[in-house]
């Protein structure tokens, strides 16, 4: 389980100048909410950008409020386009012994047989959805692809996860696969080949 801790302050200002105001003092609003009522905040930008490089969904903050403490998860963040800058989050309170759903990243390690044979490794998906308690979150979860031959694919029933983790994604969904070089070939000459006949029509 990733957890990271960080300060927050209560936000009175809840106005679109308000917001606009913390903003330029280096702040970025934020409103928790969950199993009790919503709770508009500001996190400094420079400290969550230092600490949360790469948001995830399955990180749990642990934000200091004052005298306060929440254990909370990002759920949703806006940025801007053309600074990158967050300009607002969405935090999502957990309860300690109560399950909740999150995505969890997929690492996918290892050179494959099939790859080395001159096949191509094709990861279709990158991220589980999972239901589990808060304390059994995984930081990610690993798929050995050593031993897939060309022609074959790891599915989501094929990754082995804790007891604790409930996996939702459909059994069938494929995580990686390994094609053959000659099929990926053909099927790019094949797209190529339609290509050239929609330009002549």
């Amino acid at each position: 389980m990733d957890n990271k801790t960080i300060s927050a302050e209560v936000r009175t200002k809840l106005k679109k100048s308000g917001s606009k105001e913390i903003r330029n003092q280096g702040r970025i609003p934020a409103v928790i909410y969950g199993h009790k009522e919503p709770l508009s905040i500001s996190v400094d930008e420079k400290e969550f950008t230092m600490k949360f490089e790469k948001i995830s969904e399955n990180t749990i903050i642990t934000l200091n409020v004052g005298k306060d403490t929440r254990h909370v998860l990002v759920k949703d963040f806006q940025d801007d386009i053309i600074s990158s800058r967050i300009q607002h989050i969405d935090f999502f309170e957990i309860e300690a012994g109560k399950t909740l759903k999150t995505m969890v990243p997929l690492h996918v390690e290892g050179n494959s047989i099939g790859v080395k044979e001159g096949g191509l490794l094709e990861v279709r998906l990158h991220e589980l959805e999972i239901e589990c308690l808060p304390k059994d979150i995984p930081h990610n979860i690993v798929i050995d692809v050593t031993e897939l031959n060309s022609g074959e694919a790891i599915h989501v029933g094929d990754v082995k996860v804790p007891d604790t983790i409930k996996v939702l994604n459909s059994s069938e969904q494929t995580v990686v696969s390994v094609t053959h070089l000659k099929e990926t070939t053909a099927s790019e000459d094949a797209d190529a080949e339609e290509e050239v006949e929609e330009t002549e029509e």
